[in-house]
């Protein structure tokens, strides 16, 4: 997978000295500052400290089976075009050396919903969905209505690769679905979620191959 984060932090070179601090026991494989610099940090065949802990699908050890990119941004504002630019063309070099397919690009608030929350809703999901990078929701290609309600949501969320919800409860599940798919949708669950959650689901699912964890 590639997990995708923010560094929450003043500026790239401040993230940059925590990130190569032992002390922090924080690390990732690359940084990429607002202007488009990109620092490498680990070997991408190395397991990096940036997930921590959660869940994708059946994948419960997150550091080992991904490749983490930190994102030089406070949470407050949008991405620079440069820095896109940038992540764009390191994320199409990575998913071309190793096997991930854009499904497997997450966010980290993906898979640790209840205590993360970068790389944010400022960040542009849909420009890597569209180059290829990433997905979306099409809900319109469904031949059929979504079912509705809380328990069909968080069936697709499980099928789609969100922590079960066993784990976490449906508002955390829906502010982080939110917050990567519909930032600006606010208040109770609504059609328009599990419509687009659904296709998600439908058309992404996640343990297709049932990876080890």
């Amino acid at each position: 997978m590639i997990v995708l984060h923010y560094t929450a932090m003043q500026s790239a070179e401040a993230a940059l000295a925590r990130l190569c601090d032992p002390g922090a026991e924080v690390s990732a494989h690359y940084l990429i500052s607002e202007r488009g610099e990109i620092w490498q940090m680990v070997e991408e065949e190395q397991r990096a400290w940036h997930a921590g802990a959660g869940q994708w699908g059946a994948v419960v050890d997150v550091n080992s089976r991904s490749i983490g990119i930190e994102l030089a941004n406070t949470g407050a504002h949008p991405f620079p075009e440069p820095q896109m630019h940038a992540l764009e063309g390191l994320m199409s070099a990575i998913m071309t050396r190793w096997p991930i397919p854009p499904e497997r690009v997450i966010a980290h608030s993906d898979m640790a919903p209840a205590r993360k929350f970068d790389p944010g809703a400022r960040f542009d999901w849909r420009r890597l969905a569209r180059a290829g990078l990433s997905v979306w929701p099409e809900p319109g290609r469904a031949d059929t209505g979504p079912e509705t309600g809380a328990g069909a949501f968080l069936a697709a969320a499980e099928r789609f690769g969100y922590p079960s919800s066993g784990a976490e409860d449906l508002e955390t599940i829906l502010a982080a679905f939110r917050l990567r798919f519909r930032p600006s949708a606010r208040g109770p669950l609504e059609a328009a979620d599990c419509a687009a959650l659904q296709d998600l689901a439908a058309r992404f699912p996640v343990d297709r191959a049932r990876p080890s964890a």
